[in-house]
This record gives C-alpha cells, structure tokens and sequence, in this order.
C-alpha cells in the first residue's frame, strides 16, 4: 500500500504548474516546455480544442436561430456577461453563467469570466501595444502608488519575442509614448482617418492619429506556419474562434505548441482550491484541486508554480492558500494582497459627422481601428487630474434608403440606395488609479458550489475618473470641431469596472516587500517559487491594452525561473 501511495504522488508531480490557460498561462507553458520542464496545466472549465470546437465559426447570419441575438430566456442566466461587447448568439458558449461564480458585489463590478481551456484569449479585443518608461515610470513621477521595479529596457526584448510569435500588425510610428515593435503589415485607415490624423498633426504637436496594433497575421510568416496558422481572412467574426488562426489565442498558437513538446499534460476540469506550502522548507509544493465533475481533491507537486488564472480569480487562490506561516494568504505578510486593484474606463464615447469626401467610402472589413495613444500628463503634471486616456477613432459610410415612394419608385430606391455622410466616432480607454480601499477579499462565509470562500469586490471610480472623462469630452470635441466634424455627440456609457476584462492588482510588483507581493521578476517576495504573470501583478494600468504585456512579462519570469532551477536556486 506504501508503495502504491509513494507512485500516485510520483504521477502527480511535475517540474512546473501553471494555474489557468488564457493569455499569459498559455505563454508560461509554452516558454515552460520548451526549457524542457514537464508541465501540468490546470484550466477549471471545459476542453476547447482548436478549430474543432468552434461551432459558429463558419456559419452564416441566417444559420444562427436567431440571427446572432440571444433569447431573453437565456440571457438571464448571464446578467453580467451579456454587458460585455462580444457576447452574442455566436459567442455564449465562451461565456460563463452568473451561477458558475458568485461573487458578492460591495460596490457594483462586471466579472465576465471564460471558462474553457484558451479562458478570455478567445474573446480578447486583440489591441496589442508596448508601454513606454512614461507608463512604467507614472507612480514614481506623480507620487501615486509603489514604482515599477522594472523600466521599457528590461522588458523590451520579451516584448520583441513575444510579437514575432504571436504575430503583431501595426505601423513603425517613432512615438516616444508608444514604442514600436515587430510589426507585420499594418491594416490601412480610410481616407477620413487619414484626414483626421492630418488634421490632428497640423493643430497638435503633441497628439497623434496611428492604425491600430492588433494580433493579427496580414502577412504570415514561416513561425506562423509552423504554428499552423494562416493569414487573417477579415471576416471580422473573431469572437467565434477563428478556424484560421489569423488572430493569436492559446488555443491556436501556445497551447498546440507547448504540446509538440510532449511535455504538457493538459486538464480541463481543474478548480484550483489553493496552494500548498511547505513550513519546512519554506516553499510552495505544490496546488489542491478540484474536481468540477467529482467534486473530489486531488494534490499535485510541481518545483515552481505559476499562478495565470486572471486577476481576481489569482488573488481569490493566493488568498485562499491560508498556513500558519500565512495565515492571511500566501506571501501576503503586508496585509496588501487584495488591495490596490484597477481597472480600465471605458465610459467615455464620442461620434460626430463629416460630410466631406463623399466621393469614396471603404471597402472589405477591417479587425481593427485607428489609435490615438494618451497625450495628457506625459512630460508634466498639466491637468487637475493624474494620468491620462487613449482613445480609438473609426469611421465608416452607411446607406440612406428612401422608402417614401410606392411601386417602382419604391424598388429601385431600395435596389440602389445612397451613402450618407461618414459617421465618425472614439471610445476611450482611460488608466485608472489603484487605491487601498479599491479591494478584493474572501467572504467570512459564503462560498461557492466547490466550497470555495466567495470573493467580495468593492472597486468603484473616483473624482479623478470623472475629471479624466470629462477632459476627454472636452479635448475631442474640441479635435473633432477643428476637423469639421459635424452633430458632435458625448455619452456617458456608464458601464462599470471590470466589464471589459482589464481587472488588474492585488498582487502588485515592487521593490520593497513592505508595499509590494512580487519583485522584478514576477516572485513572490517570501515564496520565491511562486510566480504570477497575469493581471493581478501589475501595479498601475497605464492606458495601453494589457495583454501585450502580460506575455512578455510571462516569458521574461518563466526564463529566469529556468535559470534559477538549473542553478538550484529554485
């Protein structure tokens, strides 16, 4: 029986564990095998295999029951998820139901989860851009917040590795605010993008109108083949999966790869309780998890551990992996892990016409839009506000049919329609600042249907939210008028934090284990074999997209824990 015990543990035990297989887990196995370490990949919801369980990939608008909209019967199961701009007839089978995970709502807050292997990578917006030493030097020069431990120098060359695999279209702009990188072909702006961008140069020196960078494949090259990845088709259906792999998920691109190796062992179904750590020896051994079928729990050891479920899901496990060493989760001697989240404001819209250039329109669809990286507070403190907002722009023309006439008026007017005038618009992305009372925490006792402590989220906007969207109305207004642009209009989307799955601290980087979790390299400072690379690391939200980011700061700690290992440090 002894022996029997001693070869079950030996089964489970693995050179490395990665926790979640979304945009950074999918990164950390990839960069984990192919060093040669035999990893275990835990993903709590289903198996999503690439190409083949994409159901809607490839159907019509008239093959989708109910043309793309989802019945209110079903939509009540997703309260929160239906928010989100992706979910649809054609996408709910990525989206997780409200009862999949309770949680309770201290303050209103939108978590969208996606419970398959490949998580939220197959729903990601796919904005792909570099932080600049402007975002990762902002809490050292206003004061707010740790500073990063790590400047654009040390994090450069991961971006240039990361972009070459995923494969990342964009334009060598030379912006000092906006770093260029490994860029394949950029999509094209329309005639009015390109005249508001010469509009916007000629009136601002300090504000500028670029395409968009986006993971996708306009020109593959021979690592996308070996990836068995084709070139975008444009379809603009990216939310279903794409059968092509013209944009980068885990799925399509990290996930396969990894398991060429043959050193990954992949299991869905996986809910991950905690993390166990050895008082002995001062280090983490390895997770408990849960069975999502069975309900039982299952140990598995691991010499290093990365921990990649999404931001608060990271910072509910760290949390949970109580000892007497922790007794306020893992690593968690300060008392801040849970604290200091942020997120990124999406509530500011603006649209407008123009009713120039009436003599073309665009052609094809296009994954993307143009960008206008932030301009306010870079080189000083200039507003009332700190920080700042980048912001899409985006045209197109739409068709006016004239249905007054009857009979064969009527007909060939709605045979031959007319193009209206372009209509214009930009949403906002705005940084957001990371507080003490924004927090995450276990519930004293509700949990969920695992026995899981619930988590309790109070994270809200501040003053300084509403200065920055109302700073936004005012600049773009004012750049829209001086473009001629015509019924300029403001919303207030009002839509709440974490809607647009950019949830990130908790567990943030530092220098200092009194006001930081994790050190340059993505280490809990007191259990320096537990990394975390995902959302919950970073410690300010910039105004970039994140995601970018979190792969290469994933592919930077998993070859430095590499190192350590061969060097028996770990």
């Amino acid at each position: 029986m002894a022996n029997l015990i001693i070869d079950s543990q030996k089964d489970r035990t693995y050179d490395a564990i990665v926790i979640g297989s979304g945009i950074s887990g999918g990164w950390a196995v990839k960069e984990l095998t192919q060093n040669g370490l035999k990893t275990l990949l835990l993903e709590r919801g289903r198996d999503v295999k690439h190409v083949t369980d994409y159901p809607t990939a490839t159907l019509n608008p008239w093959e989708l029951e109910h043309r793309n909209e989802v019945p209110l019967h079903i939509r009540k199961d997703y309260s929160i998820a239906s928010k989100n701009y992706a979910f649809k007839e054609d996408t709910v089978h990525f989206f997780a139901k409200d009862s999949d995970q309770p949680y309770v709502q201290e303050k209103p807050f939108d978590w969208v989860h996606g419970y398959q292997v490949g998580g939220r990578s197959l729903l990601w917006g796919r904005q792909t851009q570099r932080w600049s030493d402007f975002d990762f030097t902002g809490p050292a020069r206003d004061g707010f917040a740790v500073d990063w431990p790590i400047r654009y120098a040390d994090i450069a060359p991961w971006y240039s590795r990361v972009e070459k695999f995923a494969g990342i279209t964009g334009n060598k702009d030379g912006l000092a605010t906006l770093p260029d990188g490994e860029f394949l072909p950029p999509h094209e702006m329309s005639c009015v993008e390109s005249y508001f961008k010469a509009k916007v140069s000629s009136r601002y020196k300090d504000r500028h109108v670029i395409i968009g960078r986006a993971a996708h494949l306009t020109q593959s090259q021979p690592i996308h083949y070996q990836q068995g990845r084709a070139q975008c088709q444009h379809r603009t259906l990216c939310e279903r999966g794409c059968p092509y792999g013209g944009y980068f998920s885990s799925n399509a691109s990290t996930i396969p790869w990894a398991m060429r190796t043959g050193k990954l062992t992949l299991k869905p179904g996986s809910i991950v309780h905690s993390i166990i750590y050895d008082e002995q020896h001062n280090k983490a051994t390895g997770v408990r998890v849960i069975d999502t079928y069975t309900k039982q729990m299952t140990e598995y050891y691991a010499r290093i551990i990365f921990v990649n479920a999404s931001a608060l899901h990271t910072n509910l496990i760290l949390l949970n992996s109580m000892s007497t060493r922790f007794p306020q989760g893992l690593g968690n001697d300060n008392g801040l892990m849970g604290k200091y989240m942020a997120f990124h404001s999406y509530r500011g819209r603006i649209t407008a016409e123009y009713g120039g250039l009436l003599d073309k329109t665009t052609d094809g669809r296009r994954p993307n839009s143009s960008y206008i990286p932030r301009f306010r507070n870079v080189y000083k403190q200039e507003t009332d506000f700190l920080r700042g907002y980048a912001a899409t722009f985006y045209s197109s023309r739409g068709s006016i049919q004239n249905q007054q006439p009857i009979g064969a008026s009527l007909k060939e007017n709605l045979l031959n329609p007319e193009l209206g005038n372009w209509q214009v618009g930009s949403a906002m992305m705005a940084e957001t600042l990371p507080k003490e009372s924004s927090t995450v925490r276990l519930d004293p006792v509700l949990t969920d249907q695992y026995g899981i402590p619930q988590l309790r989220v109070s994270v809200t906007f501040d003053d300084n939210d509403e200065k920055v969207l109302n700073d936004f109305f005012e600049q773009f207004t004012e750049m829209y008028t001086e473009a001629g642009f015509k019924n300029i209009r403001t919303m207030d989307t009002k839509r709440l934090p974490g809607s647009e799955n950019h949830e990130m601290g908790g567990v943030r980087m530092g220098k200092d284990p009194k006001t930081s979790l994790l050190n340059k390299w993505n280490q809990l400072h007191h259990c320096k074999n537990v990394f975390v690379t995902d959302g919950a690391c970073m410690t300010s939200t910039s105004t970039q997209n994140p995601s970018l980011t979190y792969m290469a700061l994933t592919a930077r700690a998993v070859n430095y824990a590499v190192r350590q290992m061969k060097a028996m440090h770990l």
